[in-house]
């Protein structure tokens, strides 16, 4: 790969998860604000945009960069030795910093304060198996649109989290740049700064099982990949 190349796909993994959250965390701001109190259409304001989001960003970035926008994705990518660790270890400095900045970008759209500290308490451990649900769900979606239908991978991972938000405790935060950016915003989206690094724990678990069951349950079968049309 040249380095120009490389340097498309730094920027377009930067970029997509700089967008990722900017949607997150505003659509989060709007949703509060104008719910008048109702939790249920606060949420769903906030999960619309976000699943809406990822389809838009998969189809433009996936061709750039894959789309990972997430290290949980980039280290299961790793770990199955589709990535080489300094190409992974940058994939994710980018996503971690596209994070913070797409939380800034939503602060400042909405005339609040560029960095906060979430007061926003999630922890214990229904918090801490919905994130290793979801993560490891996501990655299934991943993995199994990969082997299965390229084609609709945005789609199913715009779908998969805009059911998630709704089906797991935590809200479905399945990555650990997206926890890191949320403990730097006191809004309806945010998570105690104390409270991530077990989030990041569960998620990158998930990450580490999801490489290798899921390498297995999709593997190719010998008489497949002898007679890929048979």
């Amino acid at each position: 790969m040249t380095s120009a190349a490389h340097a498309r796909r730094l920027v377009a993994e930067f970029a997509g998860t700089m967008i990722l959250l900017a949607t997150v965390i505003g659509s989060g701001i709007m949703a509060e604000r104008l719910a008048g109190g109702n939790l249920a259409i606060a949420l769903l304001g906030n999960t619309i945009p976000t699943g809406a989001i990822l389809y838009v960003l998969i189809t433009v970035f996936g061709p750039v960069s894959g789309a990972h926008f997430n290290p949980a994705v980039t280290m299961a990518f790793l770990l199955r030795r589709e990535m080489s660790f300094p190409h992974a270890a940058h994939f994710m400095f980018v996503q971690v910093g596209g994070a913070i900045c797409g939380a800034m970008l939503a602060h400042f759209m909405f005339e609040m304060p560029l960095l906060q500290l979430s007061q926003n308490v999630r922890t214990g451990p229904a918090q801490w198996t919905s994130e290793f649900v979801a993560t490891f769900g996501l990655l299934t979606v991943i993995f199994g649109g990969l082997r299965w239908r390229p084609e609709a991978i945005p789609a199913l991972v715009g779908m998969y989290i805009t059911a998630a938000y709704w089906f797991t405790a935590s809200t479905s935060f399945a990555n650990p740049a997206v926890t890191i950016a949320r403990s730097f915003t006191d809004s309806f989206s945010g998570i105690l700064p104390a409270d991530a690094p077990s989030f990041i724990l569960a998620q990158m678990i998930a990450a580490v099982a999801a490489a290798r069951l899921l390498g297995w349950l999709f593997a190719r079968d010998e008489d497949e990949s002898r007679h890929p049309d048979g």
